[in-house]
């Protein structure tokens, strides 16, 4: 061993002096500037909030994958926001957010993140916004379990480690692979109560289908059927008939 490397012993990392992280990919700076002037205006403006952007302004130097990870990286925050830049606070303040996130602590303790659009998985959509689709809409019943988040405003927490996938990039479907993840992690995602205006109608275009075609066939491959060998064990993974026999001939 290196002498000049001296081991230590890891302790627990509290950050516990930044509460929330808001985390935009920014493409227009004054638009930016009015989401954070209401975020600030709603109480998120004491020394306990950080505000952290990325910017695409002049091109796109960063998708929302690898962004995302960035910001998921970097955040100090107990609570990552990951916010477009063209969402504004009216009623809803911070007050009002951190009650929904009381409410998931006492629910469901080991939750991930949180928004406030997404479905479920019966297929039913659960939403709370104010869009250029409806004014207050507030379908479903909140709190929501989910299998997919809306990507305009989600809520992560640190704690819970999460990041992106690596082998997908674009900016569509982002909510639903950190859903996804968070589930394989044992751990659960949620719509919750929390009013907000997104100006945008969102964008359903071909890069929205490539992204579709992409994120299933990653997700088709990493749950495929397939056989682990430890030094100790071997086991099989997959749910289909075959794999139940098999593992019981193991």
């Amino acid at each position: 061993m290196d002498s000049s490397v001296e081991p230590r012993r890891v302790d627990r990392i509290h950050r516990e002096s930044i509460r929330f992280s808001i985390c935009t990919f920014v493409t227009s700076h004054s638009e930016y500037a009015e989401m954070v002037r209401s975020f600030r205006e709603g109480g998120f403006d004491g020394p306990d909030c950080e505000y952290l952007y990325l910017d695409n302004s002049e091109r796109n130097a960063f998708d929302a994958f690898v962004g995302g990870n960035i910001f998921l990286r970097e955040a100090a925050g107990i609570y990552i926001i990951l916010c477009h830049q063209d969402v504004l606070l009216h009623e809803d303040k911070r007050t009002d957010l951190e009650a929904r996130l009381k409410e998931l602590d006492a629910l469901h303790s080991n939750w991930a993140l949180c928004g406030n659009g997404g479905g479920t998985e019966s297929g039913e959509l659960v939403i709370r916004v104010t869009d250029p689709h409806g004014v207050n809409q507030s379908r479903g019943t909140f709190p929501a379990r989910i299998t997919a988040l809306d990507e305009n405003f989600i809520v992560v927490r640190r704690d819970a480690n999460l990041s992106l996938s690596h082998d997908l990039s674009g900016f569509h479907l982002y909510g639903a692979d950190l859903c996804i993840l968070a589930d394989v992690l044992g751990r659960t995602a949620w719509v919750i109560d929390f009013h907000l205006h997104h100006k945008s109608p969102g964008k359903v275009d071909r890069a929205f289908d490539a992204a579709l075609r992409a994120i299933e066939k990653k997700y088709r491959r990493a749950f495929r059927s397939r056989k682990i060998q430890t030094t100790c064990a071997r086991f099989s993974l997959g749910n289909s008939a075959l794999n139940r026999f098999l593992r019981r001939r193991s």
